[in-house]
């Protein structure tokens, strides 16, 4: 009986799912900087014009906008507003920054 442990690791269809993952991650990667590239202008325009950091409205939009896609794509809307709720945190957290400095 030969479990997933015991697989070489030149396993050959395992390297190549290994692969689409790590293309996969790379891209996540850039789009997340992208994205906050335009959130840190975001936040210095808000700052600039006295702007609250935070807009829980559309926060509230956008996590619900993107639960509904995330069940479209059939990925687990409980972990999408995670993710989201994450990602808007830090956000606030850089607009808070933002405005101090």
């Amino acid at each position: 009986m030969s479990n997933a442990a015991d697989q070489p690791a030149d396993d050959p269809q395992l390297a190549a799912f290994r692969r689409s993952i790590d293309n996969i991650d790379a891209a996540l990667i850039h789009i997340l900087a992208e994205r906050f590239r335009i959130t840190q202008a975001v936040g210095q325009y808000k700052a600039k014009t006295a702007l609250p950091p935070a807009d829980p409205d559309r926060e509230q939009k956008q996590i619900a906008r993107l639960r509904a896609l995330a069940e479209e794509a059939q990925l687990d809307p409980e972990f999408s507003e995670k993710f989201l709720r994450f990602i808007i945190d830090e956000v606030i957290r850089h607009h808070e920054r933002a405005r101090r400095d």
